[in-house]
């Protein structure tokens, strides 16, 4: 083949490559594109449909922002919604990880299907529970506290975050807990000196997936809390910022963008690890 046919289809196929990154990470990156340019336009260009959607044509505005910090309690909201997303975090690694990964070591058939039968109650709607999950926290006396949310939210992030770090302890070998405890540890310190930092990717996984699943759940916030000042953003954004038919569109998209940021930068930091905690690809 002559070199200068191979050298075109060398650089053809690096153009197909890059052409397809490039349309993903158009498609991936506009939703952030849409919610900035929402949130710095004025209310007459959002709303003129003779406008270009997708470009400034009046110069960018900030009342949007000064609404949603000044007229709403949206930074207490943040706060409620990071120390409740902290608290499970905590609580389902505490109880997920030992879980896990007594479930994976649990020999016969018992284990597996005890680890299926855990990940099945992951799977009930919110929509079947909240009814008598608000009669519990109503007996408990935690009705319009934040303490409802760090006792409800593990209900349905503990069962996948056990399954899944049952998984990955599977593919860790025994050979290497064998190997620490024939140099003098215990099992439970074999579990915490060796198996816990080999869990780094799946640790991590849980503490993402269980944040966001925290900062994006409605009807349990919805039904739990009452009072405004103690609403997480998932409760507070749409309900200050839509009246009646009226939607606050610039502070809402600036709401959702805000929120969303964290947890954006937090996949983009770590994609490699989460990656490898839901693929079980730590351990070669």
């Amino acid at each position: 083949m002559p070199s200068g046919l191979h050298k075109l289809k060398a650089w053809g196929a690096k153009g197909g490559h890059f052409g397809i990154v490039a349309a993903f990470a158009t498609f991936a990156a506009f939703p952030f594109y849409w919610m900035v340019i929402t949130t710095f336009k004025e209310t007459r260009d959002l709303l003129n449909t003779n406008n270009n959607p997708f470009l400034f044509n009046d110069p960018p505005t900030l009342e949007h922002l000064k609404l949603l910090f000044e007229e709403t309690l949206y930074a207490q909201w943040l706060w409620n919604t990071a120390w409740v997303g902290m608290l499970v975090v905590a609580v389902t690694l505490l109880l997920a990880v030992p879980a896990g990964y007594a479930l994976a070591r649990l020999t016969g058939r018992a284990g597996e299907q005890l680890g299926i039968g855990i990940f099945l109650t992951y799977l009930v709607p919110p929509t079947l529970l909240f009814i008598p999950l608000s009669r519990v926290i109503g007996t408990l006396g935690l009705q319009d506290s934040l303490w409802s949310l760090v006792l409800v939210y593990p209900s349905f992030t503990v069962p996948f975050c056990t399954w899944l770090m049952m998984g990955f302890f599977k593919a860790i070998p025994h050979d290497i807990e064998e190997a620490a405890m024939v140099d003098g540890l215990s099992r439970l310190g074999a579990f915490v000196k060796v198996v816990i930092p080999m869990s780094v990717a799946g640790m991590l996984t849980v503490v993402i997936f269980t944040f966001t699943l925290v900062m994006q759940e409605f009807v349990y916030a919805l039904t739990f809390i009452t009072a405004a000042s103690k609403f997480t953003v998932s409760v507070g954004v749409p309900t200050f910022l839509v009246r009646g038919d009226v939607y606050f569109w610039g502070s809402l998209m600036a709401g959702c963008f805000i929120a969303s940021v964290p947890i954006a930068i937090v996949y983009n930091f770590f994609v490699d690890r989460f990656i490898a905690g839901f693929t079980v690809g730590a351990i070669k």
